[in-house]
């Protein structure tokens, strides 16, 4: 069978692949449609500190069970289904207080093993969630991102109406934008430095937007909230050196979530933190949020096939890195058609 596979930083490649065997507790799923997500970039790029090489990526995917091992009894060949990546232990402190997301033991289905850009993949069982008939297998490969969205907004603890700050239009910041719209948030104001990403985010609902590298970002916010600032800020921009004007810019009893793994400090300023009692929290994959994901999906509160720019081939993949490397302008989720 086909599969892409990263053998090292920089190294990659659509190879021949063994069909897996399907073990105790396990679903074998052959695979529809894959997103690529930046993560997967992190990989190819040896930035992931998580992976060991080689390694087939991709943990956005969705495809039909073909096949059950032991004990398995709650999904059966023939389910259509999406997939959690994230695989925990259940013992550990986080596990027992119901943060499974950062796990001790935690695996990610695409980086710390066989992901979904292959034709079969071998995934727990305890890890799909059958589709309701009318969500087709493209829109249920996008599940996985809402997620993302989902948890960040969790852990910021929003009040209904609250106005949210995105940093960030690329599709972590359209579908946490996407997410807010559909809990009932206010006013939401997106950034980017990309015009073509911030059409789109007007077009699913942003209140207000700006280009960063054209307007005076922090003025600006001050000015569309009368001087109080934000109660919420989602950094789907993961650049490390915004944290000083998140800090500038969020209300007093603001929060703010963070998602980039970059290892540069940042700089912050505790006087700001201390003085608004402002909360920081971190977000890491998802928290069990597949089965809210799927309900908005299923009540029509999410658009996940309005975020696909390019639909490829397997045998495209590189092609597909090449442009969402040198030409991210003029892509959004590129998702992967796997070829059986």
């Amino acid at each position: 069978m086909k599969a892409f596979q990263v053998n090292a930083p920089h190294d990659f490649a659509v190879v021949e692949a063994e069909l897996p065997s399907v073990g105790s507790g396990e679903v074998r799923v052959r695979v529809a449609f894959a997103g690529i997500c930046g993560s997967d970039m992190h990989i190819i790029h040896g930035d992931n500190a998580f992976v060991r090489y080689p390694r087939i990526t991709g943990h956005e995917f969705a495809g039909v069970i073909d096949a059950v091992g032991e004990g398995v009894t709650e999904v059966g060949v023939g389910a259509r289904v999406c997939i959690d990546p994230v695989i925990s232990c259940g013992e550990c402190y986080p596990c027992r207080i119901s943060r499974p997301n950062v796990c001790r033991s935690l695996e990610v289905i695409g980086v710390h093993r066989h992901g979904g850009f292959e034709e079969c993949v071998v995934v727990p069982a305890a890890n799909v969630h059958v589709l309701p008939d009318h969500i087709g297998l493209d829109a249920a490969a996008l599940v996985e991102p809402y997620t993302i969205a989902a948890n960040v907004l969790d852990r910021m603890q929003p009040h209904p109406g609250d106005a949210l700050l995105i940093l960030g239009a690329g599709v972590i910041g359209l579908t946490i934008l996407q997410m807010a719209r559909a809990i009932g948030l206010g006013e939401i104001i997106v950034t980017d430095i990309i015009d073509e990403r911030l059409a789109l985010a007007r077009e699913l609902g942003a209140t207000h937007t700006l280009n960063s590298r054209e307007v005076d970002v922090e003025a600006e916010i001050m000015a569309l909230t009368d001087g109080e600032g934000i109660p919420l800020i989602a950094d789907a921009a993961c650049v490390p050196a915004l944290l000083a004007q998140m800090l500038r810019v969020a209300s007093p009893a603001g929060r703010i979530g963070l998602l980039g793994f970059s290892a540069t400090p940042s700089e912050l300023v505790q006087l700001e933190v201390i003085k608004k009692e402002l909360t920081l929290v971190g977000s890491r994959l998802n928290n069990r949020k597949f089965p809210e994901v799927l309900s908005l999906m299923t009540e029509g509160k999410l658009d996940p096939l309005a975020l696909v720019s390019h639909r490829l081939p397997l045998s495209e993949m590189p092609d597909a890195i090449d442009m969402l490397e040198h030409h991210p302008e003029k892509a959004r989720k590129v998702l992967v058609r796997i070829e059986a």
